[in-house]
């Protein structure tokens, strides 16, 4: 940068308004009371985009009077690319051709198997499973296979395909860069297809979780040619105003991306706008600075973004970079796991619509509607001119000085308790969405920013101030303006012999490394963020290390033609917003709708429950429950047994009193990892050759069904994907929940002979081990657990077939049934939008207890360990009057949850530090999420999160000698005593309630 370079412009496109600012970059400039900022701008947003841009750029340098030669950077933040995979816009979605290098690994789980069909019907142009990908350890399950690739190029070539996405299991741990499998893919591509041509390598898209990365890079590859038509535009409108300077785009977690970066990574700008305000406003209001006094406040500090739309509401870090969100977040209903900040949305903003309502007994107060003017506000708000309510009129209304529009127009328009109405229903609107994010019950710090922050009070419950900064209403410009550079790392780490704190400092220096790479001035990088996830069930002593490092903006480390989009047509982006072209398939698609008192499921004559989409997807619900936190997750086997059904397969279950008492059952089940699980998606033939092999050991047929273990979390689902190629599934399992040891069955606590071996061992690729006999149950966990390790630490296992009589005396029976009963119960309170009727539903059907109602404010994944406190009573959506006895008796306390990927014990601590223990194993621990109803797995407890525990009572057989030995408290090394939380209640089968001969 020159050294008459003293400016810099920042641009924020959103979907009502565009907002553009120039700041001064003079050292002093951030110390004055405008924090810098010259010149500000704020317009509707133009349909084509660029135009708004354009206009922008245009007044904030005529309002300050700099020359264009004087700005050494332009700052963009737009929602311009998501946009167009929400509303499934075909003109800007480009058919992509995903090259999966994992072979033979994951065929049953192909790419796009989660996509809504629309989108699917869009984006899947060509799919081919191929050699390649690594194993945990970093080492690989094949090289790539240079000939296969080239015959995949003939097809693609064919199909006139120019997205490709090439997507390696456990790509993000290939950290020969430029060398890696996905590279030397890519080259092999390119020479083959020509480089005009685009091509994507997961491993720089997203992080661990294969389908997650492949759904992100999939979509990333579909938005490339739209986005560097989009990118390119912007360059030629920054020409037209005279900017020769670089060019920069926000990204999703508030850092700086190159031009060129942003038109080959565009996923990671979708969600910048939300992050640009969050950023702005900590610039604003001095957060990061030493002399900051809101940096020294107790409590959250919280940044409330009110649009014209909508209002976004977020929480900040020390760091001054908000919190980023869950593992797992959708993008026009895909799955996907890119970093994006936390934010919650409510339909609250400066064009919402306002009208009459009966609120509580009494007449004439304002509701305010989630329905808005949007960008037409201008023209339809009655202070404008219009004949539209909306909360900017009230606002205007209660305050006469604020200059906005003709308040004349709006003096008559409200009755005083219409006033008093709609200022309170913004005010409880504002509230609630606060106290979702906030993480501890102190009272927050609030920074109010957006253009239509007008209508928010002065004053709000559970806020101990709310502050304005300065050029609020541009907070999402200024925050574009601001932003820094960035360097993460997401790896899985062997430790070995190594220390920890050692392996650390190595990943932060390397993430260090990356942020001045992507140029950053080395001397103001700093690590913002590290995440420790010690990596379960592996023999290795192996962890998963996040972490992130930022610092300022080097314009002159900026290689030179980072900002240039190469090879883009010589034309303005000619796609305007307006009326949307979807597929083929597009108009046609609805959504199935049922209603859910009215279902039945489908037994036939012969008694066997023939499975449907809907019977799966609520069994997979209540399998998250039944899993107390573990036994894997069950979305990827529900989306691999829901393909079985759409590809005409079928998926039956069996009653237990249907089978003659020497029935042959097996046993089919994954052990390893849940990260390797994450990545190695099964390719089909695991649990099948497990089971095969013991087959051919024992010299035995074709079984009379199938059963789990457990049929808590995915392994509840795998007997039905096996089921589905000729045999039965059983209405029961082993343990009644998920247990972590293979010895936690109830047969294996009975010591029923022959219970666990012989067993067999496979991890689908001919690598198979049968088992033939153990010194003690103990060795069968140890030994299995060896060879998975060897195996990549995941496999199917086969244990030890048993009779139908055995399964009924020592299993838990219609377990499949309950785990549909929970699914339908909270599908039922989800239809009546009752989320807070969710625990009370689950223990209609099993006797229990609500353990707690809150939210975490603490995790220990070292030792496994979660804190949850309760929420604030300005938190609380239900009126004392509702709550359950134990809710009303846990105000004041906190509780402890000790876990070993199940759920272990809850500990109750009170104000005055009295502890108790309220539930232990074997009853069942379950943490739900209250904000979907959904229950939590222990990898997925982060802090905020508002979350309802449940107790409910095992099966009585886990309450004897024998059960409370193998599955008790002394099992994981507690001296505690057990104290059930109920009477264990058989579930009612589906079969019995619905099949031949009943009345229903």
């Amino acid at each position: 940068m020159t050294t008459t370079q003293h400016y810099r412009i920042g641009v924020d496109v959103g979907g009502t308004n565009t907002d553009g600012i120039l700041l001064s970059l003079s050292p002093s400039s951030s110390s004055q009371a405008n924090r810098g900022v010259l010149a500000s701008f704020k317009s509707p947003t133009t349909p084509d985009v660029t135009s708004g841009i354009e206009n922008a750029v245009r007044a904030v340098l005529e309002q300050s009077g700099v020359a264009p030669r004087e700005v050494g950077s332009l700052m963009i933040g737009t929602t311009h690319f998501i946009n167009a995979v929400v509303e499934h816009d075909a003109r800007r979605l480009s058919k992509v051709a995903v090259i999966r290098l994992g072979a033979p690994y994951t065929d049953e789980c192909p790419p796009f198997l989660d996509f809504p069909p629309p989108l699917r019907a869009i984006m899947d142009g060509h799919v081919a499973i191929l050699k390649g990908g690594l194993h945990i350890d970093g080492k690989p399950i094949n090289d790539i296979d240079e000939a296969e690739i080239i015959s995949e190029c003939k097809i693609i070539k064919e199909k006139n395909i120019k997205a490709i996405a090439i997507v390696g299991i456990f790509s993000s741990l290939d950290r020969q860069d430029g060398l890696s499998q996905e590279d030397r893919a890519r080259m092999i591509i390119e020479r083959e297809l020509g480089k005009d041509i685009h091509v994507v390598c997961s491993r720089e898209v997203a992080n661990q979780g294969l389908l997650e990365r492949e759904n992100a890079s999939i979509l990333n590859a579909s938005i490339l040619a739209f986005a560097r038509r989009t990118i390119a535009s912007f360059r030629r409108a920054m020409g037209r105003v005279g900017l020769s300077c670089p060019l920069f785009l926000t990204q999703n977690d508030g850092t700086l991306t190159t031009a060129r970066e942003a038109a080959r990574l565009p996923i990671r700008t979708f969600a910048s706008g939300q992050t640009n305000s969050m950023r702005g406003a900590s610039y604003l209001a001095g957060l990061g600075s030493s002399a900051s006094e809101i940096s020294k406040k107790s409590g959250s500090i919280i940044v409330v973004d009110v649009g014209g739309t909508t209002t976004d509401v977020g929480v900040l870090l020390p760091s001054g970079f908000p919190r980023q969100a869950a593992a797992f977040i959708s993008v026009g209903g895909v799955r996907t796991n890119f970093s994006m900040p936390d934010v919650q949305s409510i339909g609250l903003g400066g064009g919402s619509i306002v009208s009459l309502a009966r609120l509580c007994d009494h007449m004439g107060l304002l509701i305010v509607h989630c329905s808005s003017t949007g960008y037409k506000l201008l023209t339809e708000g009655l202070v404008f001119g219009g004949s539209t309510r909306t909360a900017t009129d009230v606002a205007v209304a209660l305050d006469p000085s604020l200059d906005i529009g003709d308040v004349e127009k709006v003096k008559s328009a409200f009755s005083e308790d219409e006033l008093v109405g709609a200022k309170e229903c913004i005010k409880k609107l504002l509230e609630d969405v606060i106290d979702r994010m906030k993480t501890s019950p102190e009272p927050a710090t609030v920074l109010l920013v957006g253009g239509g922050s007008v209508i928010a009070p002065e004053e709000l419950n559970g806020v101990a101030e709310l502050i304005r900064p300065p050029l609020f209403s541009c907070a999402n410009a200024v925050g574009a303006c601001v932003a820094n550079v960035s360097g993460e790392v997401d790896t899985i780490e062997i430790l070995e012999d190594r220390k920890l704190e050692d392996v650390v400092e190595k990943v932060k220096a390397l993430a260090v490394e990356r942020a001045v790479k992507n140029g950053a001035k080395k001397q103001t990088v700093k690590v913002v963020e590290v995440e420790n996830l010690p990596v379960q069930y592996v023999t290795i002593k192996a962890t998963r290390l996040v972490v992130r490092a930022v610092g300022e903006l080097d314009i002159e480390a900026v290689p030179a033609g980072s900002t240039v989009v190469e090879n883009v047509e010589d034309s303005d982006e000619a796609y305007q917003e307006g009326e949307k072209e979807s597929a083929n398939g597009d108009a046609g698609f609805v959504e199935e709708k049922i209603d859910i008192a009215a279902y039945r499921p489908t037994i036939n004559e012969q008694g066997e429950w023939i499975l449907s989409e809907i019977d799966l997807e609520w069994i997979q619900e209540g399998c998250g429950i039944l899993g107390t936190g573990g036994g894997g997750s069950p979305y990827p086997p529900f989306i691999m047994a829901r393909q079985v059904l759409r590809e005409g397969g079928c998926i039956k279950v069996i009653s237990h009193a249907s089978l003659a008492d020497d029935a042959l059952i097996f046993r089919g089940h994954f052990m390893g990892s849940p990260s390797v699980s994450n990545e190695r998606l099964q390719g089909g033939a695991e649990v099948e050759t497990a089971c095969r092999n013991l087959m051919k050991f024992l010299s035995v047929g074709k079984p009379a069904a199938v059963i789990s273990d457990e049929i808590g979390g995915g392994n509840g689902i795998q007997p039905m994907i096996l089921a589905s190629e000729k045999h039965l599934n059983f209405d029961g399992d082993l343990m009644g929940r998920a247990y972590p040891q293979m010895w936690c069955s109830l047969p294996a606590a009975f010591s029923v002979p022959a219970s666990l071996t012989p067993c067999a061992i496979a991890d689908g690729v001919n690598n198979s081990i049968v088992l033939p006999s153990t010194s003690n149950k103990y060795m069968v966990e140890t030994i299995l657990r060896g060879v998975c390790t060897t195996l990549g630490s995941k496999a199917g296992v086969s244990m030890a077939p048993l009779t139908a009589k055995t399964c009924r005396e020592y299993g838990v029976t219609r377990t499949v049934s309950q785990a549909w009963r929970l699914g339908r119960a909270v599908a039922q309170c989800r239809a009546k939008s009752n989320l807070g009727g969710i625990p009370n539903a689950i223990l209609g059907l099993q006797n229990g207890k609500c353990l707690f109602v809150g939210k975490i404010v603490g995790i220990e994944r070292e030792w496994g360990s979660v804190i949850m406190a309760p929420l604030a009573s300005e938190e609380e959506e239900s009126k004392a009057s509702e709550k359950s006895p134990e809710e009303l008796a846990i105000k004041d306390a906190t509780l402890r949850i000790e876990f070993q990927n199940e759920n272990l014990r809850a500990d109750l601590t009170t104000s005055d530090g009295k502890k108790e223990l309220i539930a232990v194993v074997p009853d069942l621990i379950t943490v739900l999420d209250s904000q979907s109803g959904s229950a939590l797995g222990t990898h997925e407890y982060r802090y905020g999160l508002r979350v309802t525990v449940i107790g409910l009572a095992g099966h009585p057989l886990w309450s004897t000698k024998e059960g409370l030995k193998t599955g008790g408290p002394a099992a994981f090394g507690l001296d505690l005593p057990f104290r059930p939380v109920g009477v264990y209640r058989e579930p009612v089968g589906v079969i019995e309630e619905y099949g031949p001969g009943s009345r229903n």
